[in-house]
């Protein structure tokens, strides 16, 4: 009969042996006090119920903390809605799906088997969240000062890279429609495909009989912004 004490440490050991907290060192700029909640990030539902989505909920208010900051003091004069235009666009899952693969996080998430033979290890839904909860597990073990500093060093391309706040995609659709005296956008889901770890959604949006289009994406979210964006291209013309 094998005890759970053992079963942890050997658990542990496993961790560290296959190269894990090497590569959280070297990726966060922090050696682990505790490998587990790192290990715990990485691990999809499919694998165990001990898995990412806690880390992922406190990572995400992580970020956007850090964020927010951030951009409340390199842009001093904005607007608030300026700002959040600019938040928005930094914490999109998309973003953190972007960083979790510059930093090399496929190869260490723990996936069912079914799962990693549905292409889990690249889904933008699987990698933004994992992103987010390896944050979480930095703050819990490091604090907010070393979550900040890997925040400014993996998101400070994007920040540079803002000259001024990105409109999101539907707001301007939103905002064309008015300007033209035309109805709303009204986005339909036409479709979703894939396992429930991995997605696609289809979504068509409309402006009355004017035009239409349609767009895919990981989410819900991701798809209607999909469609906004072809079909504000297909108006603007």
């Amino acid at each position: 009969m094998v005890q759970r004490g053992a079963l942890g440490t050997d658990r542990g050991r496993l961790l560290s042996s296959d190269g894990l907290a090497d590569w959280i060192s070297e990726t966060f700029g922090h050696t682990p006090d505790d490998i587990e909640p790192y290990a715990r990030a990485l691990t999809h539902g499919s694998q165990t119920a001990a898995n990412y989505e806690r880390l992922e909920f406190l990572g995400d208010r992580v970020l956007g903390l850090i964020i927010a900051g951030w951009l409340y003091e390199r842009f001093a004069n904005e607007a608030e809605g300026a700002l959040s235009k600019r938040l928005n666009a930094l914490v999109a899952g998309t973003v953190c799906a972007d960083v979790a693969r510059e930093i090399g996080v496929a190869p260490y998430l723990r996936l069912g088997k079914q799962a990693r033979e549905d292409g889990a290890a690249q889904s933008d839904n699987v990698l933004g969240d994992v992103m987010e909860a390896l944050l979480g597990a930095l703050y819990l073990d490091a604090g907010l000062d070393a979550a900040r500093a890997f925040v400014r060093r993996a998101w400070g391309e994007r920040i540079d890279s803002q000259t001024k706040a990105p409109q999101h995609p539907k707001s301007a659709l939103q905002e064309w429609a008015a300007a033209h005296n035309r109805r709303p956008p009204e986005y339909l889901v036409i479709d979703r495909s894939g396992p429930q770890h991995a997605p696609r959604f289809t979504v068509k949006v409309t402006i009355g009989k004017l035009a239409e289009a349609t767009g895919e994406g990981a989410s819900k979210q991701e798809a209607e912004t999909a469609a906004a964006r072809a079909l504000l291209a297909a108006v603007k013309a």
